[in-house]
């Protein structure tokens, strides 16, 4: 997949309780960053890309959507309306604004760019600004999620801060976005439209990406042996991430010294998404992961 993972949106309603309850799995997140159209965040910040945990915390500044305008905020606000999980999946890009126009031409995204800044503060508690790109993509396929590419405009060190990166559950990346839905093969054309990757039908599946980079989807019966403690609808969704661990035991020890029960299927450790604000969590050792 030429364009890696980047982040994962986890919409909550309330920050500080999902923050809380992210820091017992294991995770060590960054200080509330505000955004100036409505929402506010924390992250959850790896080698290089992350999951952010959002919620709307000022309704009343939130644009939106217009034809031709995808409004990030709007789309979580509406997203809330049916409970918390992942709902968008960002890609890396070193150029949102050309990702727009490709997207326009592949029929994936008939949206204008989207530029914005915020401030984000440091370890020492000063603060740096920080910008981001963003081009949209949406399939009909799929109402209710999106998809769209992050472009960061600005020095990486005032980002990707080491001090932000060290979790003592041991997670070191987000190698692969697992989502759910009845007809799998639907969506290869949206897939590879969107990655300019090559997606892999097996029964019951589809994957596009390599592995340390992947989005697979799965059908109800993959869905039930792969991920059997995830309810799932008639919508295509996202339902789970796998995380690369440097020791998978000691992020089970983790996890049961704070009280969040899991399971082991084979040689992953799979957290229920109640744990985790509707997104299940499968951690596997990076040698198993790339390997």
């Amino acid at each position: 997949m030429p364009r890696r993972l980047d982040h994962l949106v986890i919409c909550v309603h309330n920050l500080a309780k999902a923050a809380l309850d992210w820091q017992t799995l294991g995770f060590s997140l960054t200080p509330t960053g505000v955004h100036p159209f409505g929402t506010s965040n924390r992250l959850a910040m790896f080698g290089n890309n992350f999951l952010e945990l959002l919620a709307v915390t000022d309704a009343g500044t939130v644009p939106p959507a217009a034809p031709g305008h995808f409004s990030f905020a709007a789309h979580n606000q509406v997203f809330l309306r049916t409970g918390e999980g992942m709902s968008m999946l960002a890609l890396h890009s070193t150029d949102s604004h050309a990702e727009a126009a490709r997207f326009n031409a592949a029929h994936i995204g008939a949206y204008a760019p989207f530029d914005f800044g915020r401030d984000a503060v440091l370890p020492g508690g000063g603060t740096a600004r920080v910008g981001f790109s963003l081009a949209f993509a949406t399939d009909p396929l799929m109402p209710g999620i999106a998809f769209f590419t992050c472009q960061q405009r600005h020095p990486p060190e005032l980002f990707w801060k080491a001090e932000y990166q060290h979790h003592p559950n041991g997670a070191l990346r987000v190698i692969e976005v697992v989502m759910s839905a009845p007809e799998p093969a639907q969506h290869g054309a949206f897939l590879e439209r969107l990655t300019e990757g090559a997606a892999e039908l097996a029964p019951g599946r589809l994957t596009i990406g390599e592995r340390g980079d992947r989005i697979t989807v799965l059908g109800p019966s993959e869905m039930a042996r792969r991920l059997p403690n995830c309810a799932i609808d008639g919508s295509p969704r996202f339902c789970a991430a796998r995380l690369a661990v440097t020791d998978l035991d000691a992020t089970g020890r983790v996890l049961k010294n704070n009280g969040v029960a899991f399971e082991v299927i084979g040689n992953v450790l799979l957290t229920s998404p109640a744990a985790s604000h509707g997104l299940a969590l499968e951690f596997v050792e990076q040698e198993t992961a790339y390997g």
